[in-house]
Formats: C-alpha cells, structure tokens, sequence
C-alpha cells in the first residue's frame, strides 16, 4: 500500500512513517521545510513539499495513494502575542474534508488524528463511546462526517501524552515550568488521571487503522490508562529536588499558564474495543519509566 501521510517529519508522524516503511508500505510524505523533507527521505519515504493550507497539494498526494493517514496540525498557537488556535484548526477541517472527499467513491481509507483530553467521561472513562462535544478543533467531527458520506474514514485518538525521547508536548512543558517556578506543581488535590501512550505504539496502531480500521470507528490510543497529577508532579519534584505543591484554582493560570485550560481535565481511559477489533497491544515503557529516562 501506498500512503500519504501529513505532518510525516513531526514527532508522531515520523514514527509512523518509519513504522508504514517497515511493514512493507511505501509513503509519501507531506512536509514543509528542506530540513523536514530530509528526515523524511531518510525514513524511505518519496516528499511533498508544502503544507495544510495548499489544497491542490494535498490533493496530488492523496490522488497518488492508497490511503491517507492525517498527522499534520499547526502547533505555531502564537503570533504577534494573539492565538491562532482557531486558524489551525479551520485549517486542519479544510485539509480532512478535501482529502476525504477526494476518496469519495473508493474504499481508500483515511485515518484521522484527534486526541482524548476534555472528551466525556463513561462511567469515569474516556471510552470509544465518549464524542466530542464543542470543540474548537473539528478533527473528529469531520472525520464522522465523511464517513457518514460513505467515505472510508476512523479516528485514532491520542492520549494527551505521546511519549519519547525527543518528547515536545505536555510532560516536557509542565517540567520546564516547575523550573521556571521552583516547584512542581499539580492543581487542586492532584486527583485527576491522565492517560499516556509510547509514540512507538501510536505508530503501531496508525498502521493497523490503515491497513483494516473500519469506517466510522472511533480508536482510544492509551497505553498507561490514567495516571495522576499528583503522581506526575511528585517525580518532577523529587528528581529536580523541588518542594511539590498543590496550586488552587485561582492561581492555575499564573503557574500553568495556557495549560491552565487543560491541567484540571479527568483523562482515566479505557480502550477494550480499540485493542479487539485493531488487534493492537502497548508493548512499550510506561510514561514514568520513560520520564525517568528520557525526560531530565
């Protein structure tokens, strides 16, 4: 199979590209700079260069393909001091609709990125039956909807942590604020659960979702179920020899700054379906293992 993957270089992406070559597939890559598109060649992958918003692009990369896997997002929040959040996802909606409709009347499949964090609970779990309720970023709702046309498409969900070495995410921003602050904080009673996957595993079921993921199948990508925040700050505490301390709801958003909208989100997952139909398995380290390791 041939695959067009965007965001191919990313930390994610680059994961499954390797992932895709080693099992015998060939991908094309999306990438936006001369330095990405080298990395990319290095994986074994053919390169597209330009990025989400060019749409003729995108669709000369899914036109040479077998299926399309989507990591691409704009990460750039920021510009001029103001959130372009809201820019990046009408992007990320523009890019999944046209490359979907691309696929309309084939059984080429599309595997969508979207993530778990802020997703409602089901009996205290973030389930394959949790949907997305008013979010801002349209990943998986578009998503649904091309399948609801008939086109081939399913949604890997992301824990909010994906971790490596080389990690640029959630982990690696909250130590750098225990630096900056001189303590490793956790908000309120530190209660609520986050749930963690190795990239290494992420890639794995990426592929597995192209290879034979059904159409309108939601996927819950978790390795670690759901770990706390209090048990997330007291490794940071303890390995950078900071004090470790509650921080109240009034003073979230001066230590956490913009995570402040998110460090206070219950993420306990559970994935049994998602394992049963892909046939997929965690096999690698835990997000603490891998903080000890990696990560200071």
């Amino acid at each position: 199979m041939k695959v067009f993957v965007t965001g191919a270089s990313g930390f994610i992406g680059s994961a499954v590209v390797r992932e895709l070559i080693n099992a015998g597939h060939q991908v094309i890559g999306l990438v936006r700079s001369e330095r990405s598109a080298k990395i990319v060649r290095d994986l074994g992958a053919e390169v597209l260069n330009d990025n989400l918003d060019d749409l003729e692009i995108l669709k000369q990369g899914v036109q040479h393909a077998d299926g399309v896997i989507h990591c691409g997002f704009n990460h750039d929040f920021m510009k001029g001091g103001q959130s372009t959040f809201l820019d990046s996802a009408v992007t990320d909606k523009n890019a999944i609709h046209t490359m979907g409709e691309m696929l309309t009347g084939t059984n080429k499949p599309i595997v969508v990125t979207s993530g778990m964090l802020g997703l409602p609970l089901v009996n205290g779990f973030v389930t394959e039956e949790s949907t997305a309720q008013h979010s801002p970023r349209n990943s998986e709702a578009t998503a649904l909807s091309l399948a609801g046309k008939g086109i081939n498409a399913s949604v890997i969900r992301l824990a909010p942590s994906v971790h490596d070495k080389g990690d640029y995410g959630f982990i690696p921003f909250i130590i750098s604020l225990a630096r900056k602050n001189g303590i490793s904080a956790y908000p309120n009673e530190g209660e609520n659960h986050w749930c963690a996957v190795h990239r290494l595993d992420a890639a794995k079921a990426f592929r597995l979702a192209i290879e034979k993921g059904n159409k309108g199948a939601l996927y819950n990508v978790v390795g670690d179920p759901g770990i706390k925040l209090k048990t997330i700050a007291t490794l940071i505490g303890e390995t950078l020899n900071l004090p470790v301390k509650s921080v109240s709801e009034d003073e979230l958003a001066k230590h956490f700054e913009w995570m402040s909208n998110f460090i206070t989100m219950e993420s306990m997952a559970a994935n049994s379906r998602t394992q049963e139909q892909l046939g997929w398995q965690p096999t690698h380290i835990s997000l603490l293992d891998d903080m000890q390791q990696n990560y200071f």
